[in-house]
């Protein structure tokens, strides 16, 4: 009897869970809880952490857990790593739904770093106008350039005060467009866009509108994740589903 679990949080973890309603079958989707207002699933859902990798392999084994789909975030590497860890430790097979990466084209002016500490770095000393597109879990680390104004776009309202004196607000939720994300750069004078590499078609109008404007893109690579087989769509998954140990 298969029953999977559904690591989710992108827009590809809601294809995935619509499809295996679909198939009736037997499937938990599992958020982080980072978001307020998640979207809502076809699937029983569950929200929140595990515990780390071991609190997870627990969780595996508890509910009878037979495979594991890792169709979290791009850059939520801990979860994925825990997710690795703990499929080896409960022995239930594991495949990542991942999207591909942005490539860089012709007109685009990325300035790729490794981390956000240094996209921090790259950021001039004179002060811009920056659109931070990275969400809200590290924006701490931009406090090291105060002199900057910073925009952010969010799917929730800030509820604390934020560590960046200088700030502008949109909250809104993806998918975005290339001639609105292009009013929303002119509209602040964005003069440097800062993204995560997270791949996909939801997010990527930025991409276009900084090439349109002339803007550069300082972009931060994926963080690493233990080896596991990778698929890039909802068929190869229900293939790897039906045939795991064939991946």
């Amino acid at each position: 009897m298969t029953r999977i679990l559904l690591l989710g949080g992108t827009t590809e973890a809601s294809a995935l869970a619509k499809t295996l309603a679909e198939a009736g079958m037997d499937a938990v989707f599992s958020y982080a809880g980072r978001t307020a207002r998640p979207v809502n699933q076809p699937l029983p859902t569950r929200v929140g952490g595990f515990g780390g990798a071991e609190g997870l392999a627990e969780f595996l084994r508890a509910e009878g857990i037979t495979h594991v789909v890792d169709a979290t975030h791009p850059f939520a590497a801990q979860m994925s790593i825990n997710a690795v860890y703990a499929c080896d430790a409960a022995d239930v097979p594991l495949c990542a739904f991942e999207r591909p990466t942005w490539q860089e084209g012709d007109g685009d002016q990325w300035v790729h770093v490794g981390t956000i500490a240094e996209a921090v770095n790259v950021l001039p000393e004179a002060a811009a106008r920056v659109f931070l597109a990275i969400g809200k879990q590290n924006l701490p680390l931009f406090a090291a350039k105060p002199q900057h104004h910073y925009l952010l776009r969010l799917v929730d309202a800030p509820e604390a005060p934020l560590p960046l004196p200088h700030t502008a607000v949109e909250i809104a939720r993806g998918p975005f467009d290339v001639a609105g994300d292009t009013a929303l750069m002119q509209r602040h004078g964005i003069t440097h866009v800062v993204a995560k590499n997270a791949g996909g078609a939801g997010a990527a109008a930025k991409l276009a509108a900084a090439r349109r404007l002339g803007l550069p893109v300082i972009m931060i690579g994926r963080p690493q994740v233990p080896d596991r087989p990778i698929k890039g769509s909802v068929a190869e998954v229900m293939e790897w589903l039906a045939h795991p140990s064939a991946a």
